[in-house]
């Protein structure tokens, strides 16, 4: 009878010691520092792939790089040149005001030569300039 008795103690210690040892492998003290361990074991690796993939990456962009520079600085010329053009067209409209006045001006001074012209060779005009109104 000892026997039985001897196995049933055994495996209840068996069974409390897996317990107490499978408590003490998923403490989360003991998590973290497995945890920890992997940080320091795949950290380095990352890093060193990190540096790797950047300059590559610089490499590979930098003629695109320069490309999208020489692109920029030919926009921004295009750009100033549509806009000095669109100033000009606009100063040009604005002074439309001036250009018909000076169109006014011209006519009365042709009507004043002709009357001058007449008059010297003794003619009488039809009809006198008319007065300035500008």
């Amino acid at each position: 009878m000892e026997e039985p008795e001897m196995q049933l103690k055994g495996k209840k210690v068996t069974d409390k010691f897996t317990e107490s040892v499978y408590v003490l492998a998923n403490e989360p003290s003991v998590a973290l520092y497995r945890l920890q361990e992997h940080v320091r074991r795949s950290l380095p690796e990352l890093a060193q792939h990190k540096v790797g993939v950047a300059s590559l990456a610089k490499y590979l962009l930098r003629p695109l790089q320069a490309d999208m520079q020489r692109w920029e600085e030919q926009s921004q010329g295009a750009i100033y040149t549509v806009e000095y053009a669109c100033s000009a067209v606009k100063n040009l409209v604005d002074s439309s005001v001036y250009f018909r006045s000076v169109e006014g001006l011209l006519k009365q001074a042709i009507s004043i030569r002709d009357h001058m012209n007449a008059s010297a060779q003794g003619h009488s005009p039809e009809e006198p300039p008319p007065p300035s109104s500008a």
